[in-house]
């Protein structure tokens, strides 16, 4: 009865304060024109001030000289000073400017400051701690989320866009635990269906929480405009990335400029080798599509393990630059093993150029690679029927293949991640995990715990990247169906079949198997 007695008083007290702020707002309206001048004026002052501050004593007199020269003319120009008049006061109007960044120009409305109060209440067993009852704590039943949210937006469906609070010191913000129970409880605050990006700062403890823009959906496999070795593995988010590359949306013509998440590739590549994992149905197949499809266009060479048998890379069959597509054990089985055979090959013609001073022969350095998809899935059979396991043979492609010019990608379910050999999860350090996984899974894959996590419902390609040691970057990946699938949408299926090469006149050359 104490507690409700409380939080009655409590909203009576937040409703007078909003009336009484209401009427400073109207008076305030009245003065706004000398308010904004005023500071506006202020502003310029303090500008002039530090640059005097921060100009070296000997350049003092010649910017006096010049700026006397200066009024000297304009004092003698017809008009002038009545126009250097109107010019310093549209300065002062343009500097004393102040943008509203509570919702509105007048502050919060009453259903924004029910919103406010709610997620400051819904906070408070997280903040709070029974020490602080003696003193003034900053998070209380009966506390104001004014004192603690320094900063907040509203979008125009009257849900918070961006929030920046304070919280106590005692807070343990170092422990994850902690740190996603309160993450979990603003994201559902705060309007479910969206993906939120959470900064923590601890130096000053200070949580910021941005509502993040959905990515483009509509990005089908095309040429894109990248560097020798780069592949595109997707697009992100515009303020992560510096790069930006054009492309076209949907059906529009016109191209325009998207972050990509660059992949590099090659003897200079930090992460050669990139493992994709995902739920089912989340886009990795796709991923692997879009690769070969972009190492082709590149002219290099591939040679593709389905591991599932699905069908999924039949459109590659026969096609100039691709050696070989292989979905059952045996022919698995010959294909890794010329891999390794050519891997050492091209090493042993790479130390042979060396030893006599010659460049590395065109068919050392043309780029080789080995796309695996489910390989989890063979090695299961080689284990049911006592034969080498395939994953074995990716040690030296791996390992060397750097050097050597072959690059191995491979995609797998999450749910199998553990069959993956050692090798595999070794050297493959460029990472991307599809599909609305939590945060923890997405921590095991990255090695860091990600700002975001995609939410349920979110599309096919949709996911998590991470390039060595860089940054946790939001992903999606351009759609590249199956074209013979008739389920996936014509003009993605079109773009697919105008990016593959033509059909060679003589099949590759791995070994097929008996």
């Amino acid at each position: 009865m104490r507690w409700a007695l409380a939080r009655r008083d409590g909203t009576a007290t937040r409703s007078v304060r909003h009336a009484a702020r209401t009427a400073l707002n109207g008076a305030l309206d009245i003065l706004h024109p000398l308010l904004t001048l005023a500071r506006g004026t202020g502003r310029l002052l303090s500008g002039v001030r530090g640059w005097w501050l921060r100009t070296p004593k000997e350049r003092r007199g010649p910017a006096l000289f010049v700026t006397a020269s200066c009024l000297l003319v304009v004092g003698l120009m017809p008009y002038g000073p009545a126009l250097a008049l109107a010019g310093l006061l549209a300065t002062a109007a343009w500097y004393g400017r102040e943008q509203a960044v509570h919702g509105g120009a007048t502050g919060p409305d009453e259903e924004q400051l029910a919103r406010l109060q709610a997620v400051y209440e819904a906070l408070v067993p997280c903040f709070a701690s029974p020490a602080d009852a003696a003193e003034d704590p900053l998070y209380a039943l009966e506390g104001d989320f004014e004192r603690v949210f320094e900063n907040y937006t509203f979008c125009d469906e009257g849900r918070l866009s961006r929030l920046r609070l304070h919280y106590p010191a005692h807070f343990e913000d170092s422990d994850p635990h902690q740190r996603f129970r309160v993450e979990q409880l603003l994201s559902a605050k705060c309007g479910r269906g969206r993906e939120y990006r959470f900064n923590w700062d601890e130096e000053h403890n200070r949580l910021e929480m941005t509502a993040l823009a959905p990515l483009h959906t509509g990005i089908a496999a095309q040429r894109f405009v990248t560097g020798t070795g780069e592949v595109v593995l997707g697009f992100t988010d515009a303020s992560d990335v510096r790069r930006t590359v054009p492309v076209t949306v949907g059906g529009d013509e016109e191209p325009h400029d998207v972050p990509p998440v660059v992949w590099r590739t090659g003897g200079k590549s930090r992460e050669p080798h990139l493992l994709a994992l995902g739920l089912p149905g989340s886009g990795t197949t796709t991923l692997l599509r879009s690769i070969a499809l972009q190492a082709l266009t590149a002219g290099g060479e591939i040679v593709v393990v389905d591991g599932e048998g699905s069908g999924e890379f039949a459109s590659l069959t026969g096609r100039r630059g691709v050696l070989g597509v292989e979905a059952s054990l045996s022919g698995a089985v010959a294909t890794l093993e010329w891999a390794v055979h050519e891997t050492e090959r091209r090493l042993l013609a790479a130390s042979r150029a060396r030893e006599q001073g010659r460049p590395r022969p065109a068919d050392a350095t043309r780029p080789l690679w080995l796309l695996l998809d489910r390989p989890a899935v063979l090695s299961h059979l080689a284990d049911a029927q006592n034969r080498r396991d395939p994953q074995e043979l990716l040690q030296v492609p791996l390992r060397h293949g750097r050097a050597a010019g072959v690059t191995v990608a491979v995609a797998e379910q999450l749910d199998a991640a553990d069959e993956l050999g050692q090798a595999v999860r070794s050297h493959t350090r460029a990472r991307t995990v599809l599909g609305p996984v939590s945060r923890e899974q997405a921590r095991e894959v990255l090695g860091e715990a990600p700002p975001s996590t995609p939410g349920p419902g979110t599309p096919a390609g949709r996911g998590l990247a991470r390039l060595g040691s860089g940054p946790v970057l939001r992903l999606q990946v351009p759609a590249t169906p199956d074209p013979y699938d008739d389920a996936a949408a014509a003009r993605e299926r079109d773009a697919v079949l105008a990016l593959l090469p033509e059909r060679a006149a003589h099949p590759g050359p791995v070994p097929q198997a008996g």
